[in-house]
């Protein structure tokens, strides 16, 4: 039997499920947060002390939680699979087997501070984390799934080195704002549960600034627009800024809504999955802005669907 190999088709395809299983684990986390759910399991990595699992579906908070623990069982699953798949896949490729490889430590990470995270009775700090870890899991993702399906070699940028730097700029002042958002969530009444502890931030205070940071990033992706037309850069590139533009202005939205109706648990849960949406079109984004030679087996399968 010859050796098992992996096409860079389908290696992209496990890189692309376990980016959306990373990204919908944000989502499902802050559904634990939302419901007041955050210590419905108190102990860790069991769900009671006495029990692995919750003592039955009354327990509706440890349920909950429980369920959310279950589905980071799924992440983690996906992410050994991604890292099979790098190290089968022909040609195998070092960048793909290290950013999988990243996968792995963070899920670990994760994992490690999640038990903290509830050891230490949901401090802010510790959510705020778990939050961010997580943002950064699915930017590995996202970096995974973009390089798989290139061939890794040739880089070249396709925009003006302005483009380059405003990009970057902008997906700085993106993490600002993600990071703002943090804080404002860290002070307000979403805190896992009734005992948790929060900032002693004035939310009114905390939610200007980052309603500040919002609108500076909106100035800049308009500004980045400009300087695109300017440029004259290729219409995809416009077309991925035009994404991430559209979903900051749906959050924008969301969030001054959520705030004058005294942060409905709903409209919290779309604020944090497009919180989500919009980090991973900033950083798909500036993915873009540099092209290499595309695998040529991917181009073959292209060629292929096109002539059907």
């Amino acid at each position: 039997m010859g050796r098992l190999r992996l096409s860079p088709a389908a290696f992209r395809r496990i890189a692309f499920l376990a980016g959306v299983l990373l990204a919908v684990i944000i989502v499902t986390g802050g559904a634990v947060r939302l419901t007041g759910s955050g210590l419905g399991c108190p102990d860790w990595p069991s769900c009671r002390p006495d029990s692995l699992v919750p003592h039955g579906v009354s327990d509706s908070h440890a349920m909950v939680e429980f369920v959310n623990r279950t589905f980071t069982g799924a992440v983690s699953i996906a992410v050994i699979v991604c890292v099979l798949g790098a190290l089968l896949r022909a040609p195998r490729r070092r960048d793909l087997t290290w950013a999988s490889l990243g996968l792995v430590v963070g899920v670990i990470a994760q994992a490690v501070l999640g038990g903290l995270t509830v050891l230490f009775e949901l401090k802010p700090q510790f959510v705020m984390a778990h939050f961010l870890l997580s943002l950064a899991l699915v930017t590995d993702a996202v970096f995974l799934y973009r390089r798989a399906g290139d061939a890794g070699v040739n880089p070249r940028s396709i925009v003006t080195p302005s483009v380059r730097r405003a990009g970057w700029l902008l997906t700085v002042w993106a993490g600002v704002v993600v990071f703002a958002g943090t804080i404002v969530t860290s002070s307000g009444p979403h805190g896992g549960d009734r005992k948790a502890k929060r900032f002693g931030f004035s939310v009114s205070s905390v939610a200007r600034v980052h309603g500040i940071a919002v609108t500076l990033f909106l100035l800049m992706a308009l500004a980045s627009f400009w300087l695109l037309r300017r440029t004259r850069a290729p219409e995809p590139v416009l077309s991925r800024l035009g994404a991430v533009f559209v979903i900051a202005c749906l959050q924008t939205v969301i969030g001054y809504v959520q705030y004058f109706n005294d942060t409905p648990v709903l409209l919290v849960g779309f604020h944090i999955a497009g919180a989500t949406a919009l980090w991973v079109a900033v950083i798909w984004y500036l993915l873009g802005l540099t092209e290499r030679d595309p695998e040529p087996s991917l181009v073959g399968d292209l060629d292929r669907a096109t002539a059907r």
